[in-house]
């Protein structure tokens, strides 16, 4: 299909999802309750900063995967081959439905190109070129591929080739495809490309301009990737990725859709159910005094505040707590903001961050007395006051043995 063919199929698929959405899609400030994904067989929700689930419809039903496969494709190529490397195509008798950017055999193409055709136009030649070029045959490449899906533990996922064709042995679940996406969209490059709306291939023999068929990318700025699918037996597909303003972020998945209006429209409606379940949470407020602790020879406690201010975006409901590392006694003399121990700020399980816990105002030091006890310790100091008290008697008695001598004169 021609570029211009695909702006038109875009267009006509954006006002579905527009009317799609307008009808079905909560407003990011939805109140709390499952989405509805009527279309969908599989679909999945996930927080893209630790991986918890939000939202499941059989998350962890085995489906066919269609070219969803290529992530795990696109994962390989990252970890084991460099963007420079130049591939060359291999033949591969692409069937007239299939996608692809028309290889010819024994084209030469950088990887760096190979990769966008894989991750945007879904070339099956490209991902060929690839898988041939990394491990020297498509058998040892899909052997590396469910090696990799064991270590990352995608236990219910199984890859039979690197492209995606429908085959019995190529399989995998919504959460193990958003578990997958989440380890991948922590890697810039991946997470550069499949937020692209287009891409041109330098190399290779011409100039190749590729669309991505992900058209919810070039349509919604919330929109960040990842891939979508289709064959026969898997349906329609989509691993999408988006983000709020207040920094939520999630990974959507959806599978076995209808079509690319309904696989559109409730990917959408996923993403927003999901982004408007974040908040912002005023973990550290600047000034504020989180503890006290007692001052040596003092009777005051000296007031402790974190170094700076801090706020997270956390779940709604999700739990947010502070972590105290403080000593049991300080000794002055301290200057106001001088670090004394930490602050931790824990969002669930996850430690977000470690701040420096201060003095909120100078601490004074000990006065004289203190400082003489610091010097000769306390037995001694008794026994100092003890000597004072018996020679100010003596003296008091002498003084009134003079007075005695006075009056008898």
């Amino acid at each position: 299909m021609s570029a211009r063919g695909r702006r038109l199929k875009a267009t006509i698929a954006a006002l579905w999802v527009a009317l799609g959405a307008a009808v079905a899609a909560p407003a990011a400030t939805a109140a709390p309750g499952d989405p509805s994904v009527p279309s969908a067989d599989s679909a999945i929700v996930v927080d893209a900063r630790d991986g918890a689930v939000m939202f499941g419809k059989a998350p962890g039903e085995r489906r066919s995967i269609a070219s969803t496969t290529k992530l795990m494709t696109a994962l390989l190529t990252l970890e084991e081959a460099r963007p420079n490397e130049v591939f060359t195509a291999p033949r591969y008798d692409a069937l007239p439905a299939e996608s692809k950017i028309n290889l010819r055999e024994g084209e030469r193409m950088r990887v760096s190109d190979l990769f966008e055709a894989l991750l945007l136009e879904s070339a099956n030649d490209a991902a060929v070129t690839l898988a041939e070029g990394i491990s020297g045959s498509r058998t040892a490449f899909v052997a590396a591929m469910n090696a990799r899906a064991l270590k990352l533990g995608l236990r219910d996922t199984r890859y039979a080739n690197p492209i995606g064709l429908d085959d019995p042995d190529n399989y995998s679940t919504a959460r193990d495809l958003a578990r997958l996406a989440r380890v991948l969209m922590q890697m810039p490059r991946f997470a550069r490309t499949v937020n692209m709306a287009e891409a041109t291939l330098e190399t290779g023999s011409h100039r190749r301009v590729v669309d991505n068929r992900n058209d919810l990318v070039g349509r919604y700025e919330f929109v960040d990737g990842i891939k979508t699918g289709h064959t026969l037996s898997a349906g329609y597909l989509l691993v999408g990725a988006a983000h709020a303003s207040n920094g939520g972020r999630v990974i959507t998945v959806v599978m076995g859709e209808p079509g690319e209006s309904s696989r559109d429209a409730e990917t959408i409606d996923l993403m927003r159910w999901g982004l408007g379940r974040f908040r912002q949470v005023r973990a550290l407020v600047a000034g504020r005094v989180l503890t006290r602790v007692p001052v040596k020879h003092s009777d005051e406690a000296a007031p402790l505040r974190a170094r700076t201010p801090l706020t997270i975006t956390a779940r709604k409901g999700q739990k947010v707590d502070r972590r105290i590392a403080a000593p049991t006694e300080l000794e002055g003399p301290l200057p106001a903001g001088r670090r004394v121990g930490w602050v931790t700020v824990v969002r669930g399980d996850q430690v977000v961050r470690k701040v420096p816990l201060v003095t909120a105002r100078a601490v004074p030091g000990p006065g004289a007395l203190a400082r003489v006890f610091d010097v000769i310790g306390l037995p001694l100091l008794l026994l100092l006051l003890l000597g004072a008290v018996v020679a100010a008697l003596l003296v008091a008695q002498r003084l009134r043995g003079r007075l005695r001598l006075v009056r008898e004169r």
